[in-house]
């Protein structure tokens, strides 16, 4: 897939922090005891399962997917021709907006912030998995799980959703000329 140029600076921090977690991964692998959390609640480690590439691996699997997924979410967005650039005839109301044309970005310029806030949601995604990874690749198999870890993984899915509510409520203020 070829990337649209407004995409592809923002998409550096999330191939960083995909390749630093697969890293991390694979040096911590070894060191790993054979029994791993396979599951954390705000009480600690509730169940556990033997070391494997899918158990360790699994938050950067989940990762990769949401990658992949947010990427051509945010490429689908600058491929859509925005309201602003439809043509008036293709409009059925008397409003000039086409029925095709309402979930559409209103203008190219809040599809390409539309599209950044996708791509900065997804480093947020990436940040609290790595935080997640911190707490699953631990040497140690200890049941006792940091209150504040849960708190640092909440964090910046927060803000990056966020962002990407703040991104979609501008482009609904943006007129459409």
């Amino acid at each position: 897939m070829v990337f649209s140029r407004p995409v592809r600076p923002w998409l550096l921090p999330n191939a960083a922090l995909l390749a630093a977690m697969t890293l991390w991964g694979i040096l911590r692998y070894p060191h790993l005891p054979n029994r791993i959390p396979q599951h954390l609640d705000i009480e600690g480690v509730d169940s556990w399962t033997q070391r494997s590439i899918g158990s360790v691996f699994g938050l950067v699997f989940v990762y990769l997917g949401v990658t992949v997924l947010l990427t051509a979410c945010a490429e689908l967005t600058l491929r859509v021709t925005p309201q602003a650039e439809m043509p008036k005839e293709a409009a059925p109301f008397g409003n000039g907006l086409a029925r095709s044309s309402l979930n559409r970005p209103r203008t190219r310029a809040s599809a390409i912030g539309t599209a950044r806030a996708l791509l900065v949601l997804n480093a947020c995604v990436g940040v609290s998995l790595l935080i997640g990874c911190g707490v699953l690749w631990r040497s140690a198999p200890d049941p006792e799980v940091p209150g504040w870890s849960f708190v640092a993984m909440l964090l910046p899915l927060l803000a990056g959703t966020a962002m990407t509510v703040a991104a979609a409520i501008r482009d609904r203020r943006t007129p459409v000329n």
